[in-house]
C-alpha cells in the first residue's frame, strides 16, 4: 500500500514527505505471523530434546545437529512441544503428518455432525399408533448413532398428573429398549417431562 501524504496538512519538503510516509508504512503495515508450527532451518534453538520417527529418544542436542540428522534420513524436524524445556521437535515427514491430519480432522467432524442429540416430542394424550411410530423413527435415529431426547409438554392441568407422561416415556422406552439405554430417567422439568436415550453399543 503506497502512502500519498495529504499537502494541505503536512507543510514540510520533499525529504520529510518521505520520511514521515516512511513511519506511516511501518505502522500500518501488516505484521508477518510466524507459521503455527516451526519447521526445519526455522528452528534455530540451541538446544531440543530429539525424538525419532519411530518415537524412540534420541537425546539432547542443537538444532544444527537435528537439522543433519533429519537430512540423512530424508526427513522434517518438527517441533511439536515449544514450551518444554529445551523445546522438543520429531522426525517426520510433515506433508504426510499434515495430510493425515486433515483427514482425521474431516472424519471427526463428520462424526460430530451425524452425532447429534435428536428431538422426539410425544403427548400425555398419545395413542398407541403415533406412539409406535415415533418410537421407530427414534429407533432409526439410535442406530445410527445419535443420542434421543424424548420430551412431553405437559399442558394445564395435567401437571398435576405427571406421573401419566412418565408411564408413556416408559411405554415408549419399552419399544426401543433393543437398541437404546436410558441415559438420564425421565425427569419433570417445569411444564416439560425429559427423558435422554443413547446408543445400545453392545
Amino acid at each position: 500500500m503506497e502512502y500519498m501524504p495529504y499537502r494541505a496538512q503536512i507543510d514540510c519538503n520533499e525529504r520529510e514527505i518521505c520520511f514521515h510516509a516512511l513511519i506511516f508504512y511501518r505502522r500500518i503495515r501488516p505484521i508477518n505471523r510466524q507459521p503455527e508450527v516451526e519447521i526445519n532451518r526455522r528452528i534455530r534453538d540451541r538446544e531440543i530434546r530429539l525424538i525419532g520417527e519411530n518415537g524412540e529418544q534420541l537425546g539432547i542436542m542443537s538444532a544444527d545437529a537435528a537439522n543433519r540428522i533429519a537430512d540423512e534420513k530424508n526427513l522434517d524436524l518438527v517441533k511439536i512441544s515449544p514450551q518444554s524445556t529445551p523445546p522438543v521437535c520429531k522426525l517426520m515427514d510433515y506433508s504426510k503428518y499434515k495430510f493425515e491430519k486433515s483427514k482425521k480432522d474431516k472424519e471427526a467432524k463428520r462424526n460430530q455432525k451425524q452425532n447429534e442429540t435428536k428431538k422426539i416430542w410425544l403427548s400425555m394424550t398419545i395413542d398407541r399408533h403415533d406412539l409406535e411410530t415415533k418410537a421407530r423413527a427414534a429407533e432409526k435415529f439410535l442406530i445410527a448413532g445419535n443420542k434421543v431426547e424424548v420430551s412431553i409438554r405437559m399442558k394445564g392441568r395435567q401437571q398435576a398428573h405427571a406421573k401419566l407422561g412418565v408411564e408413556v416415556m416408559r411405554d415408549f422406552y419399552a419399544i426401543v429398549e433393543s437398541v437404546s439405554v436410558i441415559e438420564r430417567a425421565p425427569l419433570t422439568e417445569g411444564r416439560n417431562i425429559l427423558m435422554i436415550l443413547a446408543p445400545n453399543k453392545k
